[in-house]
C-alpha cells in the first residue's frame, strides 16, 4: 500500500467533497472543485492544498518527466537541490559560495568528503534543462571577488549543474557506484513560492484575506491609500481598465513599501507583483483584491468579474507551470531567511517571517519513496531552514539566532503539518565579511565585528562611506527569545510610533561589503570564508557523497 499512498493521483469529476478521517496518515479518495485525489497526507489543510495544485494530466507528466531523469540517473547519477528565500535574504551569495568553495578546495572541515580527501574535482557542466536560464556563476564571484559588491538579486528562476568526482567511504559502494554526482541547482524567488497557496483560494477568499493583512498594525499605514482607493469603487460597476490599473498600482506600491527594510515583512502575495519580468503589463498581472465581496457569482462585465478572471489567469499561467515544472522536480532545498532583517524591524516582521516560512513548507512535497515509488514521484527529504549574514553578530551570539529560527521553524513545521521530511536549521554566513575583535569602553571589554559598512548605512546617528573599516558593537540578542516573537508586549514595533525601549539591549544590524580575499604567497586567491556552509553543505549532499 506504501507504494500506492506516494503515488498522488489526481481523476477529475464533478462531486461534492468526500472529507478523508482526520488525525493520522489515511488511505482513501476525496473529491473538491471538480479534482478527486488517491493518496494520504496528514491534515485535511495540506490534502485539499495538495488537490488544488496538479491535475490528473498534470501528473502523468510530473511522472513522465521523473521517469525519464531517474533513468537518465542510473549512469549519471544527479541530485537537484532547490535554493529559496526572499529576496536579499542570500541565495545568490549562498549559490556563489557553495560551488566557489568546491571547485577551490575551499575550507570545510565539517563536509565529511572533503575534510577525508575524498573529493577528487568538482567542475561545472551544461545544466540539463535548455530552457531555464543559467546562473550566472562567472559574474557573480567576479563581483564578490574583483569589485567586492553583492551580486544582484535573484529576480527569475536560473540553473546550475555542478558535478563532483568522489570516492566512497564504504568499499561495498565503489563496487556499484559511478563515484561521480551532478547536483543541478535551481535558484528561484522565494516570493513566487508564497503564490502556490493561491492555488486553493478563490478570488474572494484573496480579497478578504489581503484586507485582513493589510489592517493589521504593521501594515495598516502603508496599506492606507490603495484601502482607501478600494473603498471608493463599485465592485459592480462596469468593468474599467483605467480603474483596474490605478487599483493594481496602488496594491503593487503597498506590497513593495513592506519589503522596505523598515518593514521588512515577508508574507507579499501575489509575488510577481514585487517581481513582473516580462509579465508587466499584462493583464494578468493588472487586477487587485476588492472588499466586501460575497461567495455569490459576479455580474458578466462588472469590475468584479474582469478582476477574477485575471486572477485565474495569474493562477493558470503564471502560478500553477512554475509549481508543476520546478516544484515537483526538487530532491533536497534549502530555505534561506534574512532572521536579522526582522530583528531589525520587531516582533510583527518575525511573525509574518514565520507565517511566510509556513507557506513556503506547506508547498513541498515532502518524503521519502522507494525503489518503486522513486522512478514516477520526487520527494523532498531534506529542507535547512538558514538564517544568513551570521557574521552581522559575534559568535558569542550565533547560538541564540539559532535558537531563535529553530523556534521559527518548528512552530512553523507545526503550523503546516509538515511531515516525511529531515528538517534541520543553521546559522551561517556564505561569505562572510567581518572578522572578530574587541574593545575598551571605560572597565568594560565589548567583543565587536570588523567590516567595511556599505555605503549609506548607518547606526546611532553615523553614516558610513563605504571605504572605512569599522569596529561596531552590534549589540546581543536576548536570551529569552520569547520575546523575540511577542507582538502583545510594549514594544512590539508593529507600527512608527512603537520603537525599541531603553530598557532593551541595543540590536542594529548593518550591511557589509564582502571581504578582501586572502592571498598565498604564490598569488593564489583563497576560497570565499564562510561560517558554517561545510555544516550547510555536509546536510544537503553529504550523504550523497558517503
Amino acid at each position: 500500500m506504501r507504494e500506492f499512498n506516494d503515488l498522488l493521483v489526481w481523476l477529475r469529476f464533478r462531486n461534492s467533497l468526500t472529507a478523508l478521517p482526520q488525525g493520522t496518515a489515511n488511505f482513501g479518495f476525496a473529491t473538491q472543485g471538480g479534482s478527486v485525489y488517491i493518496g494520504s497526507y496528514r491534515s485535511p489543510e495540506r490534502r485539499i492544498l495538495a488537490s488544488s495544485l496538479t491535475t490528473f494530466t498534470d501528473e502523468a507528466k510530473i511522472a513522465l518527466d521523473t521517469l525519464s531523469g531517474r533513468a537518465t540517473g542510473l549512469f549519471s547519477p544527479s541530485l537537484r537541490l532547490g535554493v529559496t528565500g526572499l529576496s536579499r535574504a542570500g541565495k545568490t551569495v549562498f549559490i556563489s559560495a557553495f560551488v566557489h568553495n568546491l571547485i577551490h578546495g575551499g575550507r570545510l572541515p565539517l563536509f565529511a568528503a572533503q575534510k577525508s580527501g575524498r573529493i577528487a574535482r568538482a567542475f561545472l557542466e551544461e545544466q540539463p534543462d535548455d530552457a531555464v536560464p543559467r546562473f550566472q556563476y562567472e559574474d557573480h564571484v567576479a563581483a564578490l571577488v574583483n569589485d567586492r559588491l553583492w551580486p544582484d538579486s535573484t529576480r527569475a528562476i536560473s540553473e546550475l549543474r555542478l558535478t563532483i568526482e568522489y570516492e566512497s567511504a564504504s568499499g561495498w559502494s565503489r563496487m556499484f557506484s559511478s563515484g561521480k554526482l551532478s547536483v543541478d541547482i535551481v535558484d528561484y524567488p522565494g516570493e513566487w513560492l508564497l503564490d502556490l497557496p493561491l492555488l486553493g483560494k478563490s478570488y474572494a477568499d484573496f480579497s478578504r484575506e489581503a484586507f485582513e493583512m493589510a489592517a493589521l498594525p504593521v501594515r495598516a499605514d502603508l496599506s492606507k491609500e490603495w484601502r482607501a482607493l478600494s473603498a471608493a469603487v463599485d465592485p459592480n460597476a462596469d468593468a474599467d481598465e483605467m480603474t483596474a490599473r490605478r487599483l493594481a498600482d496602488s496594491f503593487a506600491a503597498y506590497l513593495k513599501a513592506c519589503k522596505l527594510d523598515e518593514r521588512a515583512l515577508s508574507t507579499l502575495p501575489p509575488g510577481r507583483f514585487l517581481m513582473p519580468g516580462d509579465l508587466e503589463g499584462s493583464p494578468a498581472l493588472t487586477f487587485a483584491p476588492l472588499p466586501g465581496l460575497s461567495e455569490r457569482r459576479a455580474r458578466s462585465g462588472s469590475l468584479q468579474a474582469m478582476m477574477e478572471r485575471r486572477y485565474e489567469a495569474y493562477k493558470t499561467y503564471v502560478v500553477k507551470p512554475f509549481f508543476r515544472e520546478h516544484i515537483t522536480r526538487l530532491d533536497r532545498q534549502i530555505v534561506v531567511i534574512d532572521a536579522l532583517q526582522a530583528l531589525n524591524a520587531g516582533p510583527g516582521a518575525m511573525a509574518d517571517l514565520e507565517r511566510a516560512v509556513t507557506e513556503i513548507l506547506a508547498c513541498f512535497r515532502p518524503g521519502r519513496g522507494n525503489f518503486l515509488t522513486d522512478f514516477f514521484s520526487r520527494r523532498i527529504d531534506r529542507i535547512l531552514v538558514a538564517a544568513t549574514k551570521a557574521d552581522h553578530l559575534h559568535h558569542e551570539s550565533h547560538d541564540r539566532l539559532q535558537a531563535i529560527v529553530r523556534r521559527l521553524a518548528d512552530r512553523a513545521v507545526a503550523r503546516a503539518n509538515f511531515t516525511g521530511a529531515d528538517v534541520d536549521v543553521v546559522a551561517l554566513a556564505a561569505v562572510r565579511a567581518t572578522r572578530e575583535g574587541t574593545v575598551k569602553q571605560g572597565r568594560e571589554t565589548l567583543p565587536v565585528i570588523i567590516g567595511t559598512p556599505l555605503k549609506d548605512e548607518k547606526i546611532n546617528g553615523e553614516t558610513f562611506d563605504g571605504k572605512t573599516e569599522t569596529a561596531i558593537f552590534p549589540g546581543d540578542l536576548p536570551d529569552k527569545i520569547d520575546a523575540v516573537f511577542d507582538v502583545s508586549g510594549p514594544d512590539h514595533r508593529q507600527s512608527p510610533d512603537h520603537r525599541q525601549s531603553n530598557d532593551d539591549p541595543a540590536i542594529r544590524f548593518v550591511r557589509f561589503r564582502p571581504p578582501k580575499l586572502e592571498r598565498t604567497a604564490e598569488g593564489v586567491t583563497l576560497s570565499l570564508p564562510h561560517i558554517r556552509l561545510d555544516r550547510a553543505l555536509q546536510f544537503l549532499i553529504g550523504d550523497r557523497l558517503a
